[in-house]
């Protein structure tokens, strides 16, 4: 198991550059390789350069922090950024974690903690469930789920919104049988009736959730947040 990751950082303003590599060289997990205040530089070195870790700002001149997230294959990214809006966007593309400036050193060490525990878990770990839907067999894959739901047409069956937007009607499953298979940090039930990933989550209070998704009516969709299921919700998404 490793015991470093390998690290490069990017910012374009050097203030904020300077200032996260001063929080990282205080978090015993980072090995950090390079800095860079320009992304297009980075691009044209990365083919010589030996990481596991990019933590990059967002808005930059040239190449944005997400378009430059999806040319690097394989690599953890967590993203540093002054703005709340392209959270939903990022986790889409599976960044391990997003956090909003000013960045504080606890919350880049959670962040850290994620990156280090996703780069030494297992590739063998299961990434999808099989399940029977209205139209066969489906490979429901972790990453694309946004919630569960109870359907509405029968109660055994559940449906799932998905993160391209499109809804999957799974046949005749509890939903304790999909929470064994969900990985459990991943995954929380907020009510007797869903189930939300925490990547979905846009804002929350003490009775509701808001998701990045948005219905026909252009509202985002909203959950109840039971009493029941509360305080372990409140611990999953606790910052």
């Amino acid at each position: 198991m490793n015991t470093k990751l390998k690290c490069l950082l990017l910012d374009d303003e050097l203030p904020g550059l300077t200032y996260l590599k001063m929080l990282c060289e205080q978090i015993p997990e980072v090995e950090i390789v390079k800095t860079f205040n320009n992304p297009e530089k980075l691009l044209t070195e990365i083919p010589d350069l030996e990481f596991d870790l990019l933590i990059s700002d967002i808005e930059m001149p040239g190449i944005d922090g997400l378009h430059l997230a999806e040319m690097i294959q394989d690599k953890l990214v967590i993203f540093c950024t002054a703005y709340k809006d392209y959270a939903a966007d990022a986790f889409n593309i599976d960044a391990v974690d997003y956090i909003t400036k000013p960045v504080k050193l606890e919350r880049l060490q959670k962040a850290i903690s994620k990156a280090f525990e996703r780069f030494n878990k297992p590739e063998t770990a299961k990434k999808f469930i099989q399940l029977n839907t209205d139209k066969g067999k489906t490979l429901l894959y972790f990453s694309q789920i946004q919630y569960i739901k109870t359907a509405l047409s029968d109660s055994r069956d559940k449906t799932v919104l998905l993160t391209d937007g499109s809804f999957l009607n799974l046949k005749n499953v509890k939903f304790d049988t999909l929470l064994n298979e969900l990985p459990e940090a991943d995954f929380c039930r907020v009510n007797k009736k869903e189930v939300v990933a925490v990547k979905a989550i846009k804002f929350f209070n003490h009775n509701e959730i808001v998701l990045h998704h948005l219905e026909e009516n252009n509202k985002n969709t909203t959950l109840l947040l039971s009493e029941t299921y509360r305080s372990d919700f409140l611990k999953k998404v606790k910052i």
